[in-house]
């Protein structure tokens, strides 16, 4: 078989899993191994091929990584509500005690103890509050 058929066959076996993988990275190795294909048509020697593929894989996948395809969104755990569930749940607060200028207080939540931390701007008083962020072990919570 020709060199540059088994590139090409190459390439496709990697659009093929890019398919299940869902991202673009499989697609710009592909780019790479077409280049390697192209390098081999060309007449070059299997070294010259190799790192022909390897040079146009590395650009393309670094092209990318600079496009708005290669971004992962910015989504903060600690506040989304989509990737942390227990934000926006509810919670009761008997009393606060202040801590170096914090407002602070143990609480029972789902079926453990947790520390709270009112949230900045938030009256210091008992009763009903929204869990708004989570940072470590510690909630940080709001009035309803």
């Amino acid at each position: 078989m020709m060199g540059w058929a088994i590139w090409c066959i190459a390439a496709g076996v990697a659009v093929g899993v890019e398919m299940f993988t869902g991202t673009f990275y499989l697609l710009m190795i592909a780019i790479g191994l077409l280049a390697g294909a192209l390098a081999a048509w060309q007449g070059l020697m299997a070294e010259w091929q190799l790192l022909v593929a390897a040079i146009v894989g590395l650009i393309a996948l670094g092209l990318l990584r600079r496009s708005r395809f290669g971004r992962r969104p910015g989504a903060d755990a600690a506040r989304d509500p989509n990737i942390n569930l227990d934000i926006g749940q509810g919670i009761l607060v008997d009393g606060w005690s202040e801590i170096d200028g914090r407002h602070t207080a143990r609480v029972r939540y789902r079926g453990a103890e947790w520390d709270v931390e009112l949230a900045a701007g938030s009256p210091v008083q008992a009763g009903n509050f929204i869990i708004r962020e989570i940072r470590g072990s510690r909630l940080i919570v709001s009035h309803c």
